[in-house]
């Protein structure tokens, strides 16, 4: 694969100088510290909108759920828990309830 790469100045002369003086290709010393680099450098983990991007937006909702998130919660609640009938608040119904 052939691939350019932009160095500074002081760079390329470094790299020419190197090379000349080793008797090999800039080229071949480019290779030679690619590799080493990958070698001695921890990968890269992936951060954590890269592991989800697949899944970001793929199920949606409605635009103002965070500001009637409680209306929301409520609708649903009553949906599957009816109201049921709620006796009334009346001691006489509940002899063994005394004033207090």
């Amino acid at each position: 694969m052939t691939m350019t790469v932009k160095l500074t100045p002081e760079l390329e002369s470094g790299l020419r100088r190197y090379a000349a003086a080793s008797g090999v290709a800039a080229s071949v010393v480019i290779r030679e510290a690619v590799r080493q680099y990958l070698v001695n450098t921890p990968a890269v983990q992936p951060s954590a909108f890269a592991l989800g991007a697949g899944l970001f937006g793929r199920h949606g909702g409605p635009g103002d759920l965070a500001s009637t998130r409680k209306a929301a919660v409520a609708e649903i609640w009553s949906e599957k828990r009816p109201a049921t009938q709620v006796p009334p608040a009346n001691n006489a119904a509940h002899p063994a309830r005394r004033g207090g």
